[in-house]
């Protein structure tokens, strides 16, 4: 039987993923007009939406119900 492998997250999901959105969107920068650059720039939306439902989730407003 294999054995996994684990490791502790550095950073928290949110962080990470606003990590990659900022470097998604430098990258898009850098490109001219297209196809190219306009899924990089929807890859970073949907990284920072991402990140918005994960603190939505995590918060201490929302209860199961009873």
């Amino acid at each position: 039987m294999l054995k996994r492998h684990r490791f502790k997250q550095s950073a928290t999901l949110e962080e990470r993923l606003d990590m990659e959105a900022i470097r998604l969107r430098e990258e898009a920068k850098a490109l001219p007009q297209g196809v190219k650059r306009e899924d990089l720039l929807r890859k970073a939306r949907q990284c920072e939406t991402g990140a918005h439902v994960s603190e939505w989730l995590r918060s201490p407003g929302l209860r199961p119900p009873r």
